[in-house]
């Protein structure tokens, strides 16, 4: 993973955002298994969590802290062939999809929920995705209300709801909402419309 030095940490009360460490993915995969039993995030438990959140495609991770202790995690990556929104958002603003970056494997802990970490953990993923000069895009399960809130209060762009298989495989089919984040000032070449 390319990177620069760590900017400043945005912080709120107690919270810091930093760079994840490798010597941090024992505590993310345990922090992860905390939030799959209480809200089913990832739907399809991994095979190896560690290697899931440590994504081939991944251009930088971090994590959040509370008093020392990691209390969440969020990626940045490449669109992979599944991703819907960097298609569908590439499409709307006229660019090559390879001008998107994925914001993925966001998630907090349960107790520390309320205290603005996944916000200022989406804002260091934005932030990192413009200064690569690319577009922030994500897709969550429609089902998971928190997120969606969330997004929604960051002002990010609805671009699709579309059903989804995890795998050519698969047979089911989930509901994602796929959507891009808000044009930076200066970016009106990248602007989309709402739905």
């Amino acid at each position: 993973m390319e990177r620069q030095a760590d900017p400043v940490a945005e912080e709120a009360p107690g919270c810091r955002v930093r760079w994840r460490e490798d010597s941090d993915l024992d505590a993310c995969v345990e922090l992860l298994a905390d939030v799959h039993e209480r809200d089913g995030y990832p739907e399809n438990w991994p095979e190896r969590p560690g290697d899931w959140l440590a994504q081939p495609s991944l251009f930088a991770a971090w994590v959040a802290e509370l008093d020392g202790k990691v209390v969440g995690h969020v990626g940045l990556c490449e669109g992979g062939a599944g991703d819907r929104a960097p298609v569908l958002w590439s499409r709307r603003a006229g660019v090559p999809v390879e001008k998107a970056a994925v914001i993925s494997r966001l998630f907090v802990s349960p107790a520390a929920r309320g205290h603005g970490v996944g916000a200022l953990l989406m804002e260091r993923a934005t932030g990192e995705a413009r200064r690569r000069g690319r577009h922030p895009v994500l897709d969550v399960l429609a089902s998971d209300t928190s997120a969606v809130a969330l997004y929604g209060r960051l002002g990010w762009t609805l671009l699709a709801t579309v059903d989804h298989r995890w795998s050519p495989t698969e047979t089911e089919t989930v509901t994602l909402h796929c959507y891009a984040a808000p044009v930076a000032a200066g970016s009106a070449r990248q602007a989309v419309s709402g739905p």
